[in-house]
């Protein structure tokens, strides 16, 4: 699959048609199960961070993203926070547990370059 993957199109940022149903009853106002683990397997990007890969022209293949959301799993079954993900010449900001990536980066930028604000390290090859 050689596609690129748009942000906020394959991975939604803010609604989903789960959000959107109205249901009925006292259920309405707990999430669903099917909801949490809809949820879990998302990988959600801010808008801070759609800006810098448009700025830096990163763009992710859907290949790419399954291996980054299986990093962020990893990182999480090890109780990780904050964590600097490093994919061939791509560094990611996640915040583990919301599953959101912060803040993204080109090789251009890693160089020379301090990560402060996290608590572990994801090198993927």
């Amino acid at each position: 699959m050689s596609d690129s993957v748009k942000i906020g199109h394959y991975f939604p940022l803010k609604s989903s048609p789960l959000n959107n149903a109205k249901t009925v009853g006292a259920k309405s106002q707990q999430p669903s199960e099917f909801q949490d683990l809809l949820d879990s397997k998302v990988l959600k990007f801010s808008h801070h961070a759609e800006v810098r890969m448009k700025q830096r022209g990163i763009q992710l293949q859907a290949d790419s993203l399954t291996k980054i959301v299986n990093a962020v799993d990893e990182a999480a079954s090890k109780g990780a926070i904050d964590s600097l993900i490093v994919f061939k010449d791509i560094a990611m900001i996640v915040n583990v547990p919301s599953r959101t990536v912060v803040t993204a980066m080109d090789g251009k930028q890693m160089q020379s370059n301090v990560f402060t604000h996290i608590d572990s390290a994801v090198i993927l090859s």
